[in-house]
């Protein structure tokens, strides 16, 4: 990340965003809607190609609206990697407002399949990825004495199904280490946690258990599009600063 000094002028409801998982599905819709709606969004994801795609399909956007979007290669399951970008941003922007840690995987399987490495891989980008933008965030949060974690989580975080029970762990963790994070925190920091349903992505694409990717077939027939869950990044961003959004759950009007 180019880390020249390029301070962002403190304007009413402009923010600097950090999004994880940027390159595609819902933080891309996240990071499109933020950018149309003027806000700074460092994008960052380990697909480049798609971020800079995702650049250009919102240059126009972001001329119109004064926003702009920066992509960044980023592996959250790297600290170190996690602690650059928030630095590196603070020092190009003067400050980082709003930190939404979107990025996650779901390979689901049947534990009797014991796909270990796949529980692994969960467990490294949707708890520790979590984690790691939490320990770099939280300390300029503080400095600052305001700041906004928006955690993407899941439906999987109340309810688990069969195939479901590693990747349900992993999103329960996120919501219970983001609403330890909502007491925790002073109240200058806000915390909120997004609940999506079935959502078009590529989530299901990383599923290798044939059994598992057809019963995600039949459950993913009726999902919402991404920017659903988009506006709901917007609206708990946008509310006074006395007002702290806890959990928006967003699923399809036909999902039980």
């Amino acid at each position: 990340m180019n880390t020249q000094q390029s301070e962002l002028p403190e304007q009413a409801g402009r923010k600097v965003v950090i999004v994880t998982g940027a390159s595609s599905g819902i933080g891309a819709a996240i990071a499109a809607r933020l950018v149309a709606e003027g806000h700074q969004v460092v994008a960052g994801a380990r697909r480049t190609d798609r971020l800079r795609a995702l650049a250009e399909r919102t240059a126009e956007a972001a001329a119109s609206s004064g926003g702009g979007l920066q992509p960044v290669r980023l592996d959250v399951t790297d600290r170190a990697d996690v602690a650059a970008l928030v630095q590196a941003t603070r020092e190009r922007y003067g400050r980082l407002d709003v930190l939404v840690a979107n990025a996650g995987v779901m390979p689901l399987s049947r534990l009797d399949s014991l796909l270990v490495d796949e529980w692994d891989r969960m467990i490294d980008v949707n708890v520790r990825g979590l984690l790691h933008g939490i320990a770099a965030a939280l300390p300029v949060f503080t400095t600052q004495g305001s700041g906004h974690f928006v955690t993407v989580a899941s439906i999987g975080a109340h309810q688990v199904v069969p195939t479901g029970a590693v990747y349900c762990a992993t999103k329960y963790a996120a919501w219970a280490i983001t609403e330890g994070l909502r007491q925790e925190a002073d109240p200058s920091i806000r915390v909120t946690t997004i609940s999506p349903g079935v959502v078009t992505s590529e989530l299901a694409d990383t599923i290798t258990e044939p059994g598992a990717a057809e019963a995600m077939r039949t459950y993913r027939a009726h999902a919402i599009e991404p920017d659903a869950i988009a506006h709901a990044v917007s609206y708990a961003l946008t509310q006074p600063a006395d007002v702290d959004v806890n959990e928006i759950v967003v699923r399809p009007t036909r999902q039980r």
